[in-house]
């Protein structure tokens, strides 16, 4: 506690400390929103295969009559297991008979099917266009829409081992700004990778510069504080990540193209990099790490912008050493990661920390980065999630200074495991009956694709919405 008594003199919570607090609080509002951001950039929209005689200019309308759209696709689209139109095969030879069946399959013989051997033809009424469209990662190659996600969580992990110990060894504002500019570059280029391993290789990348700008945004802000103020600064900082996430979810809606929208969210933190050069080192790393002068000239500079008075003759050499003295022998020696597990009660606490923070992630972040596998509006359920988070960021400051970690701990972890469990019991039937009523008259989809020419038709769901 022996720099609280420096930073007492020079001001704890002043006019510099809000500025900053400001400028790292608007870091995050455009930064941690990239965490989420692939629920609308690698959305999966509505897909069926390409067919020749729906979507080929060359076919003339003799060889399709006056049929409609829905009795071509009938023809053309086999239905899968839940007698919904298959998304990943059609018939090999379009099936006329099946307009004369009335909807009944029993005493025909299953015609041939293929794969989508021409490609696909996507929705277009949601979203433009998604990195699933423009790299076809559907039917078989869906899972590689599941690999960029966990690149990208490695890259968080990465940045989260790696972060710690860059920002012990080289201060916190020059790893925040040298993380700032590869973010808004990789995050740029990303909107423009030709293929999806660069796109996966940037999309690495920033995981990593994610993880390191929250975590020295936040150390920013608590070594320039007192302590009382340390539990408001991190709320603050969730609550600004929830803000993001609301104003992610705006852009998403206005640009529905994902190019655009992962311009829109890189090219401004180009910005951030300006205002970085009046950002204030944390004085107290200075200082532990044998730079007491530079430590000295940064607490005068913040006295003189708190406007505390002769903070010239009150702070001096003399006074930084005496007052750090005892943090500046600790100091002498290195520690490891290995003196966290040498105590039993340390090691007992590291453990139980970890283990209730990976229990309390994977739902979170699993949640978070699927939240189009609800079947839902996913921009209403993007926003929902992010403004309920912040009256509840608001009400943990209340039971951090009131009722105690433990407890806090203990209660909201209790709620949380029951909200999980009771999700497990929502009737099935609430989710089709919603399929159903997003999909007005019974009309499914209206398709579009940039490699094909543009059509537009519909396909009626099967049995949920009673259409075939």
């Amino acid at each position: 506690m022996a720099f609280q008594e420096l930073l007492n003199q020079v001001g704890s919570m002043g006019r510099y400390q809000i500025l900053q607090m400001a400028f790292l609080l608007i870091c995050n509002v455009m930064v941690t929103p990239h965490t989420v951001l692939e629920n609308f950039t690698a959305a999966i929209p509505g897909h069926r295969c390409w067919v020749p005689i729906l979507d080929n200019d060359t076919v003339s309308d003799s060889d399709s009559g006056t049929l409609s759209q829905d009795d071509l696709l009938r023809i053309s689209i086999p239905l899968d297991s839940n007698l919904r139109p298959d998304k990943c095969r059609r018939f090999v030879q379009p099936q006329w008979h099946l307009l004369h069946l009335n909807g009944t399959f029993s005493n025909v013989t299953e015609p041939d099917t293929e794969p989508c051997v021409d490609g696909w033809v996507y929705e277009q009424s949601t979203f433009l266009s998604t990195t699933v469209t423009e790299w076809d990662l559907v039917c078989g190659s869906q899972v590689l829409g599941s690999v960029a996600k966990f690149v990208f969580m490695i890259g968080i992990l990465v940045g989260g081992i790696l972060g710690g110990h860059l920002s012990d060894r080289f201060g916190r504002k020059l790893i925040l700004t040298c993380a700032l500019l590869p973010m808004a570059i990789t995050g740029t280029c990303a909107a423009l990778a030709p293929t999806f391993f660069i796109y996966c290789l940037l999309h690495f990348l920033k995981g990593a510069c994610v993880s390191l700008i929250y975590t020295n945004t936040v150390l920013l802000m608590i070594e320039w504080t007192s302590p009382k103020f340390k539990a408001l600064m991190t709320i603050l900082t969730l609550c600004a990540s929830s803000f993001g996430r609301i104003v992610m979810t705006g852009l998403a809606f206005a640009f529905r193209n994902w190019h655009h929208l992962q311009l829109v969210m890189s090219v401004p933190i180009f910005f951030f990099l300006i205002p970085t050069r009046w950002l204030s080192e944390s004085a107290r790393w200075l200082i532990v790490t044998n730079k007491p002068q530079k430590g000295l000239q940064e607490l005068r500079r913040v006295a003189c912008k708190n406007g505390v008075k002769n903070s010239g003759g009150a702070l001096t050499m003399e006074v930084v050493r005496t007052t750090m003295r005892e943090e500046l022998e600790a100091t002498q020696t290195k520690p490891s990661l290995s003196d966290l597990f040498r105590t039993p009660n340390l090691r007992k606490r590291v453990f139980l920390l970890c283990l209730l923070r990976f229990t309390t992630a994977i739902p979170i972040f699993g949640f978070s980065i699927h939240l189009q596998h609800l079947k839902s509006n996913v921009f209403l359920m993007q926003c929902l999630s992010a403004v309920m988070s912040i009256p509840v960021c608001v009400a943990a400051v209340f039971l951090l200074n009131h009722i105690g970690r433990r407890i806090s701990q203990l209660f909201l972890c209790f709620l949380f495991g029951i909200t999980i469990l009771a999700t497990v019991f929502v009737p099935e039937e609430w989710s089709r009956q919603q399929d159903c009523q997003a999909e007005p008259g019974g009309v499914m989809w209206m398709w579009a694709r940039s490699t094909v020419p543009r059509q537009s038709s519909s396909f009626a769901e099967a049995r949920d919405c009673g259409m075939f």
